[in-house]
């Protein structure tokens, strides 16, 4: 595998980079997916339940609120983090790959507005060759030149988007559902503007073509009617297998604060890291 720097449009289309998720081929040309239900058969062929839709566009006004717990999975990667809107904080950790993969990598991301750190882990045969990786101080957390990181989802973090997932408008695209059970739903979901909420490499959905239009998916809500959780099954497409995200939401209300990484553990990020990501 020939490296040259990560992609990283955004912080969940970098989880679910089609160049990254190539790292953990299982050696079938496949990628490793998440379990899930199947909505096979689950979603009526008529028009889509008003309520049911209704029911969940409102199960992420929460979300706004940025008091929470969250994760993501997808393509042998995964995420999880909180966000704590009231302290204008949040952290994030990331995982790409695992360590049987040619490349691997981990970033812990900590924002603590105005400031931002990230320290970076790198394994797997191939992180020897990542340019400049002696000069990365991995280990540490990267002190962050926000003029830098600016409008780079990736590294950076918007506080008038509290939502890394952009489940509501994920939401707003759902085409076809209907309520299967107590809290829980099925149906399709066009991605298109998955890339927009941070949710799906657009080289994904471009290569979906007209199948971005009606992905299937399962959805549950909290008895206070508050997303828990949404999977979307994305079919095979260009050089990606088939995958499931799952995007899960906990603590509503009850995140804390994110925790400014110790002063003897900072130093300030080397160009060779900001290369790394552009």
């Amino acid at each position: 595998m020939k490296i040259r720097r990560f992609s990283a449009a955004a912080f969940a289309a970098a989880l679910l980079s089609p160049a990254l998720a190539a790292c953990n081929d299982n050696g079938t040309g496949t990628a490793g997916t998440t379990a899930s239900p199947s909505v096979s058969g689950s979603v009526a062929p008529s028009a889509t339940s008003g309520d049911a839709k209704q029911a969940l566009l409102n199960s992420t006004n929460a979300i706004r609120d940025g008091n929470f717990r969250f994760s993501m999975s997808g393509a042998g990667s995964t995420a999880e983090g909180q966000v704590h809107e009231p302290s204008q904080s949040a952290e994030m950790r990331m995982t790409i790959g695992d360590p049987t993969s040619d490349l691997m990598m981990k970033l812990d991301l900590i924002h603590y507005k105005p400031d931002s750190w990230v320290k970076l882990e790198l394994g797997g045969k191939a992180a020897s060759s990542v340019p400049g990786v002696q000069k990365l101080n991995l280990g540490k957390y990267q002190h962050l030149d926000q003029t830098r990181i600016k409008g780079n989802r990736a590294l950076g973090f918007d506080f008038d988007k509290l939502d890394p997932a952009g489940s509501a408008v994920l939401t707003q695209g759902i085409t076809e559902v209907r309520q299967t059970g107590e809290g829980t739903y099925a149906g399709t979901v066009d991605v298109s503007k998955a890339a927009e909420a941070g949710s799906l490499d657009p080289a994904v959905i471009t290569a979906l073509g007209a199948q971005a239009q009606s992905v299937p998916f399962t959805a549950k809500v909290d008895p206070q009617g508050r997303l828990s959780e949404l999977v979307m099954q994305i079919p095979a497409a260009g050089q990606s297998a088939a995958q499931d995200i799952k995007i899960a939401y906990t603590d509503y209300g009850n995140a804390s604060a994110a925790q400014k990484p110790p002063a003897d553990q900072v130093v300030e990020a080397p160009p060779e890291f900001y290369n790394l990501f552009n």
